[in-house]
């Protein structure tokens, strides 16, 4: 989350605020969600995997 963060370089001192990349205001809301859900999705598809046989 805190690279969603406002923030300013102090060199710069040019304004990075993600939310200024979308005129929608839930653009990081969904941004988030649609990350957790694709790990969720990544959770169930890694534990269905078979066990690997051990090759001798």
């Amino acid at each position: 989350m805190e690279r969603y963060a406002v923030t300013i370089d102090k060199d710069s001192g040019i304004k990075n605020n993600p939310n200024d990349w979308s005129d929608n205001p839930r653009y990081i809301w969904d941004l988030v969600k649609r990350i957790v859900a694709v790990s969720v999705g990544s959770v169930a598809i890694v534990k269905a995997l078979p066990d690997l046989e051990e090759v001798k």
